[in-house]
């Protein structure tokens, strides 16, 4: 689907009813009770949106549970998926492809959900 089509059946959506965003990635990963092996190492440990390469699993999982309960949006696992935030982990060269990913995983999990009826949305 083109993000135009998107855009418009987003419009359409809002102009029917109130739509739900998705809960915390960052508490939802923490209840995840991850490793310093699930992040890639202890070096990058509590670098969530590193996840996304090192547990697309955890991530996706994470989007499912928001729709099956009812979102109509979830975000992308990027709210520190900058280069300056990443620098701290010496990812800052990583930036765009979390981005990428992380906007796959979520198109990818609201696609699934998604139907004619109720159409799922990525914000991110």
């Amino acid at each position: 689907m083109s993000t135009n089509s998107r855009i418009d059946e987003l419009k359409s959506a809002l102009a029917q009813r109130l739509l739900v965003m998705d809960g915390a990635m960052g508490t939802a990963i923490q209840d995840r009770d991850l490793g310093p092996d699930d992040f890639g190492g202890p070096e990058y440990e509590g670098c969530n949106e590193y996840l996304t390469l090192t547990r697309p699993d955890v991530i996706e999982e994470i989007h499912r549970s928001y729709l099956e309960a009812g979102a109509d949006i979830i975000e992308t696992n990027t709210f520190g998926a900058t280069p300056v935030v990443l620098a701290e982990y010496g990812l800052a060269h990583e930036a765009r492809r979390l981005n990428r990913e992380s906007a796959t995983l979520a198109r990818r999990a609201a696609d699934a959900a998604s139907t004619p009826d109720k159409p799922r949305f990525v914000a991110g």
